[in-house]
């Protein structure tokens, strides 16, 4: 049988975002912390690191954040900027300020830009980051895509042929597939991530992009249910589904 992990209450936290050691130690004095409902009042005591803990500790009265490996969906709305330091309105915005401060740091898995909205994921794994970015996984990517122009017909072969050059660049891009909605919308998948690639690849036709929604990373969809500015932890369940 594994060896359960244990961890002093005061670091577990403060890697977790609650504040410094001190900070801690301080709520922990007055109650603030309690574990199956007993309070915990010294933050230098080590106890084990379980699955469960997030269910069994509180903090304030509030249930404890997911512990690492933790990867959250959010419905990211037009106008945020997947940054940690750009100016303007962030994606980390949304999010408990406390997250910006976990260790390890919650990051996005890739970008959407500021004018794109739908699923956004973000992470502490930084494995898990790097296998559904990666090229050589293929992990396809769904985007819902509204045209300025009509369509010409010839977009889905030209991006199926594993051809299109992108402006500036050296090398074509993976074969992407177009399902033509009307006449203006379209759904597109890819599989690659490239800087802008949808908007460029519908502008290497003469057309421009004037709305962009990703629906769908992998097997995972954007939840009907879930609402513009929100967003949720993933499963086991969920997180497998992506790379099915």
């Amino acid at each position: 049988m594994a060896k359960v992990p244990t961890s002093r209450v005061d670091k577990l936290l403060s890697s977790m975002g609650y504040g410094s050691r001190k900070d801690i130690a301080r709520m922990a004095k007055v109650g603030g912390i309690t574990l199956d409902t007993a309070p915990l009042l010294d933050a230098t005591k080590r106890i084990p690191v379980t699955p469960d803990l997030s269910t069994r500790m509180r903090i304030c009265g509030e249930t404890l954040d997911p512990l690492a490996p933790m990867i959250i969906l959010l419905n990211k709305p037009v106008g945020m900027t997947c940054s940690h330091k750009d100016g303007g309105a962030l994606v980390f915005d949304i999010l408990p300020s406390r997250w910006k401060s976990r260790n390890p740091r919650v990051s996005t898995v890739g970008r959407l830009d500021k004018d794109t909205s739908g699923l956004l994921l973000l992470t502490d794994d930084g494995d898990l980051l790097h296998h559904v970015t990666s090229p050589k996984r293929r992990v396809e990517k769904t985007y819902r895509v509204k045209l300025a122009r009509p369509l010409r017909g010839t977009e889905g072969d030209l991006f199926a042929s594993g051809h299109l050059m992108l402006e500036n660049e050296d090398k074509p891009l993976a074969p992407a597939k177009l399902e033509v909605i009307s006449t203006t919308k379209a759904l597109l998948t890819i599989t690659e991530g490239r800087y802008h690639q949808v908007r460029r690849m519908f502008a290497a036709t003469g057309n421009h992009v004037e709305e962009l929604h990703r629906e769908r990373v992998g097997g995972l969809k954007l939840p009907d249910g879930l609402a513009v500015g929100e967003w949720w932890h993933l499963s086991k369940e969920d997180i497998l589904s992506i790379f099915r």
